[in-house]
């Protein structure tokens, strides 16, 4: 199928696809990913620094997960956790 999207084909339309915006879309697509490639990485760094400076990265990757809740759900959870944490004698 590469062949089919060669330079030759610009402005063409094959087999009922533009190839024009066909290569735009996957093109996007692969930039979006090197860049998310790249912060994952950032994010790697900074959970590193924070172990090193002494963090629990466990508790931090907790926290930005009920920062990402609406506080009644965050309220849900801790009084779920502590009704299990209670039912298994903790």
């Amino acid at each position: 199928m590469s062949d089919v999207l060669t330079r030759e084909h610009a402005g063409e339309t094959v087999g009922g696809i533009a190839v024009d915006r066909l290569r735009s879309i996957i093109e996007r697509v692969e930039r979006l990913e090197e860049e998310r490639r790249a912060i994952a990485g950032d994010i790697k760094d900074i959970f590193s620094e924070a172990k090193s400076a002494g963090f629990d990265v466990r508790t931090i990757k907790a926290i930005l997960k009920l920062r990402k809740l609406e506080p009644a759900q965050v309220e849900e959870a801790e009084t779920l956790l502590d009704i299990y944490k209670r039912a298994l004698g903790m």
